[in-house]
């Protein structure tokens, strides 16, 4: 059998040797034999097919703790031996992506409509905040931070100063609260609808996935859509490997 170090396995995937150190110690790839004379560790080409599949889900941008831990269940399985169980979930895996990549995708085309005029709510009266809060499923304090973020400038009345969400303001939440439940971060959501304010509508689901230069730090959700494309691809990229992880065994 021929090994490898950890400097050949590093270099094959294009990660740092102490990348692969640390996922040997954390039992991301599987077990290393030692070489008896020098110490050193022996990889082979199973624990470089294991390292390919790890690269996928932790070598990248993190997607939602529910994609995360759907990938590192994945390579868990896979590095325990047990492919076929592997591939099946790499498929579920597959469908989970795919099925949040559609939820974004219709958040986004709910907020293209309502930028172009189409109202998202039809409320007559206007609505303090509790009612607001009762109305849309979240939290006083929810609908006060996104005040406070600038989501959304809420009038208030003269005589008492309670905030008044009428229903331009509640077409907003509606709005706000979809995207937030698709995925998208406040900032993104912030991004688009500044250029909206400005009364710019054009092309607002590049602004809801395009940071600015000035935006440093910035997360996967704060370019979801893209983010997500990148994941189904990771994840049809994880089935061709496991794919051929079988197949090697079968010919051996």
């Amino acid at each position: 059998m021929k090994y490898l170090s950890t400097s050949e396995l590093a270099k094959a995937v294009g990660v740092h040797p102490n990348t692969v150190r640390r996922y040997a110690e954390r039992g991301i790839i599987p077990p290393v034999k030692r070489n008896p004379a020098n110490g050193y560790r022996r990889f082979t080409e199973h624990h470089l097919d294991c390292l390919r599949l790890a690269c996928q889900v932790y070598g990248n941008q993190y997607p939602g703790k529910g994609i995360y831990q759907s990938g590192m269940k994945v390579v868990a399985t896979a590095v325990s031996n047990n492919l076929g169980g592997a591939l099946e979930l790499a498929y579920n895996h597959l469908a989970l992506v795919q099925s949040e990549r559609v939820q974004a995708d219709v958040a986004a085309s709910l907020m293209e409509r309502w930028a172009s005029g189409m109202p998202a709510d039809a409320t007559s009266q206007p609505l303090r905040i509790g009612q607001i809060a009762s109305l849309l499923g979240v939290s006083i304090d929810v609908l006060r931070n996104w005040d406070r973020s600038g989501l959304l400038d809420v009038p208030r009345d003269p005589y008492n100063g309670y905030r008044r969400y009428g229903a331009a303001e509640i077409s907003r939440l509606r709005v706000i609260r979809m995207l937030s439940q698709a995925g998208y971060s406040l900032s993104a959501i912030l991004r688009m609808m500044l250029q909206l304010d400005r009364g710019d509508k054009s092309d607002l689901r590049r602004a809801l996935d395009t940071p600015r230069p000035d935006e440093d730090i910035y997360t996967a959700a704060d370019r979801w859509l893209s983010t997500l494309a990148e994941e189904e691809q990771r994840a049809r990229t994880l089935i061709a490997l496991i794919e051929e992880m079988i197949q090697k065994q079968v010919e051996a």
